[in-house]
């Protein structure tokens, strides 16, 4: 990585609180959370961003929008991060994450879980191709204009952030509490 993150002695304000984070949840930083420590309030602004999307949407589908986004760039900083936070917002069991993580259509997911990932799989592969088609779908499933904005704005968020760390050659970690057998299922590319 060319960038140069401040130590965790040298970081202050919000970007220490980002390394407090980390050390208090994993006993390391995250190469993620070092780079957007440089610019912290760019990750403030991120995680406002997140904050006003998330209540119209829900947890679980905030989610399952960022899993078929990240999944979409590929972006396995997110893929890893996310199906860990999966796990542990009881949002999917171990083995439900598997299935998503493998093939969210062949999943046993709702129809509108469906829509939703192909969605925000669709925003991070093809958004110039997407029509009203796309968004009717999510209207057909029952999400409200707020929502349907939200859910696009939660996969463009993604897109965002995950292309950031890849265009900066940001290391992969390795994210605690996941299964090797999880952990191969959300970096393969069966189901892309």
């Amino acid at each position: 990585m060319i960038v140069n993150p401040p130590s965790v002695d040298d970081a202050s304000g919000h970007a220490a609180d980002m390394y407090q984070e980390d050390l208090r949840d994993d006993g390391f930083v995250y190469a993620h959370t070092r780079v957007m420590a440089i610019n912290p309030e760019a990750h403030q602004a991120f995680e406002a961003l997140i904050g006003a999307i998330q209540p119209s949407i829900g947890v679980r589908t905030y989610e399952l929008v960022t899993l078929a986004a990240a999944r979409g760039i590929p972006s396995p900083h997110c893929l890893l991060a996310h199906g860990r936070k999966t796990l542990r917002a009881d949002v999917l069991d171990e083995d439900e994450l598997e299935q998503v993580a493998l093939d969210y259509r062949t999943a046993q997911l709702s129809d509108a879980d469906v829509a939703v990932m192909r969605f925000a799989e669709k925003v991070s592969t093809d958004a110039a191709a997407m029509t009203d088609a796309d968004s009717q779908e999510l209207r057909d499933s029952g999400f409200t204009d707020r929502q349907i904005v939200d859910i696009a704005l939660a996969a463009a968020a993604r897109n965002y952030l995950s292309r950031a760390l890849r265009a900066l050659a940001v290391p992969v970690d390795e994210v605690p509490g996941l299964s090797p057998r999880l952990v191969a299922a959300l970096l393969s590319p069966v189901g892309r």
